[in-house]
């Protein structure tokens, strides 16, 4: 059987269908070929890419300086493990540190594991540093966060789909509203808290973005109790919402912040801790690792991957293309929408249902338009365009998502 007959749409799916684990539910698009803001199916056909990879792709699809990257140190040296020293990572870790303005780093793969290396560290610190005691640290957490989905991340979280069936559930996490500052305080109240996990804007629970000041107030609250404010920002990071940081906008530097999807580009896992020596150097060797954290690859993407934000302005792009990307959708007569919401390029759209149709119908017609977005909690549409997106591709995207939207009617 010759390859070329059997890659069409229906076959690829029926390979997923009955070889793969039915964890996912994607949209019916088979995509093979990337580019800037433009992913392609197996037929051939051109899309608008308005998920970045849920923003893992801010530096558009297969840029070609990390794909350079990636490519020469793969023919180079891929993997030693952290037995032995490489000629890499130092390099790596300066880079980074220095970009951000910590003192250290510890490189990891996934967002999931950049979270649970945080929490690891923020244990380890309430009873080498804080002085609570053993097994006794507390950790806040916000409803509808989004963490990852190993067991205890989702331990700390409230979405039912996430939880149920996988319990028991590792303790120590404490459960406030988001966006609710004397719900911060009243927690903080237990000096066995030693930190508080936050999302600056919570991306799967819809782009849910908070009253501006919270995060500045948390932030002092928390260090008004000697609480480690930490910032998951593996989504909103790296100029996704206009600045590198998503805290950047309230000029908050967090005790430590977590990072990964765009710090590859897209095109390999990686992930990484920022925190300064009180809070770093309290892991001893043995106490936490990765076979692949640090490995030559990706600390020479990582740089890359920085630098490419810097260098071609990313930042800057993606706050002016997202104040574009709000007015134009606010213009939309549909009484489908109900609230634009975002900061950036990150954005979302809460749908109200008409005519038995969802949040999930408009993303199968804009789909139909060439452009690509997914809901989530089955009333929102998240859209998060690669940061290297112009002003014309905007507002010819635009232009589709409002027939979509209309094509159900006004």
């Amino acid at each position: 059987m010759e390859l070329t007959e059997t890659l069409t749409s229906v076959y690829l799916t029926g390979l997923e269908e009955r070889y793969g684990a039915h964890n996912y539910h994607p949209l019916p698009v088979v995509l093979s070929r990337g580019e800037g803001v433009y992913l392609w199916d197996v037929e051939g056909k051109r899309y608008y890419d308005f998920l970045s990879a849920y923003s893992a792709v801010n530096q558009g699809h297969c840029h070609p300086r990390i794909i350079n990257s990636l490519i020469d140190q793969a023919k180079t040296l891929t993997l030693t493990s952290r037995a032995f020293y490489n000629d890499s990572l130092g390099p790596y870790e300066k880079y980074i540190t220095e970009f951000f303005g910590y003192d250290k780093m510890l490189p990891m793969n996934t967002g999931a594991e950049g979270v649970e290396t945080a929490l690891k560290l923020c244990r380890k610190w309430a009873y080498s540093v804080k002085g609570i005691a053993e097994s006794k640290a507390k950790i806040i957490v916000c409803e509808g966060n989004f963490h990852g989905r190993t067991i205890t991340v989702i331990s700390a979280s409230t979405d039912p789909d996430a939880r149920e069936g996988f319990g028991p559930y590792t303790p120590g996490f404490v459960v406030i509203p988001y966006n609710n500052i004397p719900a911060l305080a009243k927690a903080l109240e237990d000096p066995d808290v030693a930190g508080f996990l936050v999302e600056p804007i919570q991306g799967e629970a819809g782009v849910f973005v908070p009253d501006e000041g919270y995060l500045s107030k948390a932030y002092q609250l928390c260090h008004s109790k000697n609480v480690l404010f930490i910032a998951d920002e593996v989504q909103t990071g790296l100029a996704r919402t206009g600045r590198m940081l998503a805290c950047d906008h309230e000029d908050i530097r967090p005790d430590m912040v977590i990072l990964g999807k765009a710090l590859s580009g897209g095109v390999y896992p990686i992930s990484t801790v920022l925190a300064d020596d009180e809070i770093m150097l309290t892991i001893k060797p043995g106490q936490h690792g990765s076979t692949f954290g640090g490995n030559p690859l990706a600390a020479k993407i990582a740089v890359t991957s920085l630098q490419v934000l810097k260098d071609e302005n990313l930042m800057e792009n993606a706050e002016k293309m997202g104040r574009i990307f709000r007015a134009e959708m606010k213009k939309i007569q549909s009484d489908m929408i109900e609230l634009v919401r975002g900061k950036g390029l990150l954005n979302a759209i809460v749908i109200k249902p008409k005519n038995g149709k969802e949040a999930w119908d408009v993303c199968l017609k804009m789909a139909e338009n060439g452009v690509l977005a997914k809901p989530t909690h089955q009333h929102i549409i998240r859209f998060a365009p690669p940061l290297v997106i112009s002003e014309d591709q905007i507002l010819d995207a635009v232009k589709r998502i409002r027939e979509a939207i209309l094509y159900f009617g006004k």
